[in-house]
């Protein structure tokens, strides 16, 4: 049953007020409830989903400039249901609120972008630690407390693992300074433009000298300094000042040193390949990294986000979109896919206040530069049960029936 569902899901055309009826009529049936059936009670796995959409990212997307960016986004929250939720902060709100936070995946390259994988992060006294609480929000046993590096490292071994086809990794701070993730990438032999902070040590001149990243920065003399551009951005080309320094004896392992021409401002990124490259291929990696910070922003456009409530990895995977469009162009491709979980541990459809059950069912992939526009659709109660503006009697039969 799930497999024809998701094809007919995938089917429907793009629109601004999706309901069972239009799904239904899409669908070729003749009544909605069949469709009012498979959103309400049939049983989704949210992996199988997550394993669809990796292997059709990397059927259409996948090239040999393939880059992986891992980062965090938050979802904000009333209650203190839902799994994961506690007060922390959250880059939606920009301070401390009350929200969930979800790991994110992403694969990039010259054919496209997409969202790939996900992870629920639980806190570990809040939550890990209380048996109570984990049980009542559904939350299996097997799930242990984690670090946010230590989910990425999970999700690129797995990427991995099913040979996605990425030669670089990437991501911000908060990941550069995890030695085990380095660790790790490095023993996979994945290449890695990681950002780390202005007091990062490191050591120079063969090892002899250790030095903050700041001092270093500081000390350059003009001819270290390159203008390269990361990469395109909606004014054009993001030119920006790079310098490198060796950090190894062997050429593998750079600091590599970003300043902004206009204000001088300075960023840092932890650097290793396992095979000497040009200083244009780190500046390609570390501008990639704006390609996830897209999709999110994509996802969180006002008014696209409907009603109901992100309670898990199985709604986490719900970011994973399904309609792609290659860099020519052209109409929108779909791909077969699922819906996620709404309750950890189970699959019962979560109800939000305004009575309507809201799932997102598409995977957007859109070449680089392109901006994301996420679309959702509804399907409940009486608002959506038949065609906007057209409540006819057949319509409000159908959905009685």
């Amino acid at each position: 049953m799930p497999r024809p569902a998701r094809s007919s899901l995938g089917c429907c055309p793009a629109s601004s007020g999706k309901n069972c009826w239009r799904l239904a009529e899409q669908a070729g049936h003749a009544r909605p409830s069949p469709m009012q059936r498979l959103l309400r009670t049939a049983r989704w796995d949210a992996d199988a989903l997550r394993d669809d959409v990796r292997a059709y990212v990397h059927e259409h997307l996948g090239a040999d400039n393939g880059v992986l960016i891992v980062d965090e986004t938050g979802f904000l929250k009333k209650g203190v249901a839902s799994a994961g939720v506690q007060r922390q902060y959250t880059d939606t709100a920009g301070r401390i609120e009350n929200s969930q936070v979800g790991v994110f995946l992403a694969y990039a390259s010259s054919r496209g972008r997409a969202l790939i994988d996900r992870r629920l992060y639980l806190p570990d006294t809040s939550w890990s630690r209380d048996a109570e609480r984990r049980t009542r929000a559904g939350v299996p046993d097997h799930v242990e407390f984690a670090t946010k590096p230590r989910l990425a490292g999970q999700m690129i071994a797995a990427a991995l693992d099913a040979a996605i086809g990425a030669s670089w990794v990437t991501g911000d701070e908060a990941y550069g300074q995890d030695p085990g993730l380095r660790a790790l990438l490095e023993s996979r032999r994945t290449g890695y433009v990681l950002a780390g902070a202005c007091s990062t040590r490191v050591r120079i001149h063969q090892g002899r000298t250790a030095a903050r990243a700041d001092v270093i920065a500081d000390r350059l003399p003009a001819s270290a300094w390159h203008r390269q551009s990361a990469g395109a951005g909606a004014k054009g080309p993001r030119y920006y000042d790079w310098a490198w320094i060796e950090i190894s004896a062997d050429g593998h392992r750079h600091l590599l040193i970003r300043r902004n021409p206009t204000s001088g401002e300075l960023a840092f990124y932890l650097c290793w390949s396992p095979k000497r490259v040009p200083l244009s291929e780190i500046v390609r990696v570390a501008g990639t990294r704006w390609c996830i910070e897209e999709c999110f922003q994509g996802r969180k456009r006002p008014g696209r986000t409907g009603g109901a409530a992100h309670r898990s990895e199985g709604d986490l995977g719900l970011h994973l979109r399904r309609e792609t469009r290659g860099p020519g162009g052209g109409e929108a491709r779909r791909t077969p896919g699922g819906l996620g979980d709404r309750t950890a541990g189970d699959h019962v459809p979560e109800t939000s206040r305004q009575g309507r059950i809201t799932r997102e069912f598409r995977l957007r992939l859109r070449p680089s530069g392109t901006p994301l526009r996420p679309r959702s659709f509804r399907c409940g109660n009486s608002e959506n049960a038949g065609l906007p503006g057209q409540r006819t009697e057949r319509s409000r039969r159908l959905v009685e029936t």
